[in-house]
């Protein structure tokens, strides 16, 4: 049964787990407890030198008491994926610990009809989902025999696709013993990125890329997937997790439509933070953003 490697550690993160170790726990104790316990949350995927200070604000939402099942929808980098697509892996490495795959999910999700499976080499090739798990496995190691992971890869998806997609997890995001990873950082700004929106008024560039940014967080935070979609349409911010945050999106309003569901949901963002600041033309950068969901 094959097992995925950690195949961006010592690159991306460092494969040390005493290193690793001291690293997450400064970043998550500089990291306040404001808005949990998450039932999902958006955390960004760069190198940790990047990101591992704000990814630290979505993970220390966690209570991982509560968490039997870590669902992780990460975004297509390197492949053309029109649906999604599930590991052919049992398990996931880490520098601390194996992570379990749910089999019995990935059987309810493959039954649907809706789900291929990738290949070993397209998962190992992907930071997406990657980049979340040393946190994961930071913040459950207490819990590390007792809840399983359900890794899913998001490709470009219609706003149907979304939705349907949405519909599928919403049952999984109405249990209190499932926790949603998305993964995603926000705008890649720059020419090597084919992306220099600059609107002057709202000052400098970086100024810019923070404004456009925070449009599209509060948008977020309404849960109102059709105004996300009219965002995108409007500004065409290079947000790589567009895909598994409008599949988040959708799954809250499904559930929020369905009258079983009596709770109140609330996402807010927690950290915001970019690579570099632009100033010029030339320069580039990317965002970072860390947001949690809870249930009321």
């Amino acid at each position: 049964m094959a097992v995925r490697r950690a195949s961006h550690a010592g690159s991306w993160y460092s494969d040390s787990a005493k290193e690793l170790n001291n690293q997450l726990e400064n970043w998550l104790g500089a990291a306040d407890l404001t808005h949990g316990p998450a039932r999902a949350i958006i955390a960004p995927h760069a190198g940790y030198q990047y990101c591992g200070a704000c990814a630290a604000f979505a993970y220390r939402q966690i209570s991982p008491f509560v968490v039997q099942r870590i669902f992780i929808l990460g975004p297509s980098h390197n492949v053309r994926l029109s649906g999604c697509a599930l590991s052919s892996a049992v398990k996931y490495r880490t520098p601390f610990y194996d992570l379990q795959i749910d089999s019995e999910v990935y059987e309810e999700l493959e039954s649907t009809g809706k789900f291929e499976r990738m290949s070993l080499k397209v998962d190992e090739d992907e930071h997406s989902m990657e980049m979340q798990l040393p946190y994961i496995a930071k913040v459950m190691q207490d819990y590390k025999d007792k809840f399983t992971i359900v890794p899913v890869m998001v490709g470009s998806l219609s706003t149907d696709k979304e939705a349907l997609y949405g519909q599928i997890f919403s049952k999984y995001l109405a249990d209190p013993t499932n926790l949603f990873v998305i993964s995603s950082d926000f705008c890649h700004w720059g020419q090597r990125f084919r992306y220099t929106f600059y609107e002057r008024s709202w000052g400098e560039i970086h100024r810019c890329i923070e404004t456009l940014d925070h449009k599209g967080m509060e948008i977020i935070e309404t849960l109102k997937p059709a105004a996300f979609v009219e965002y995108l349409k409007t500004y065409s911010n290079t947000i790589c997790g567009r895909h598994p945050i409008s599949v988040l999106l959708q799954a809250a309003s499904h559930l929020q439509k369905s009258s079983s569901n009596q709770q109140n949901m609330i996402l807010k963002f927690l950290k915001y933070a970019q690579s570099s600041q632009c100033y010029n033309m030339s320069d580039s950068s990317v965002s970072y953003a860390s947001a949690s969901l809870i249930f009321e």
